[in-house]
């Protein structure tokens, strides 16, 4: 975990959006920059395909960015000799 330093008026937008969806402002923040992120790994995708994806990912554990950004190998096959 870290330090984020962003602008006033975007901080601004943070509290007013976080109090409005009943979150809290980091959890707005990673919100947005979850949003943001995958909309750049995947143009293609509106809005609301990638809220399903995001839905998708927490059904199948959790959202694995690096996974979905192609960061990460592919786990091996059981029973694979590496």
């Amino acid at each position: 975990m870290g330090i984020v330093k962003i602008s006033d008026p975007l901080h601004e937008s943070l509290r007013l959006a976080s109090q409005a969806l009943s979150r809290s402002i980091n959890a707005q923040a990673e919100h947005w920059m979850r949003i943001g992120m995958l909309a750049e790994l995947h143009p293609q995708l509106s809005h609301s395909e990638i809220c399903q994806l995001l839905i998708r990912a927490e059904q199948e554990g959790g959202l694995d960015l690096a996974r979905v950004a192609g960061w990460a190998r592919p786990a091996p096959a059981k029973g694979a000799r590496s």
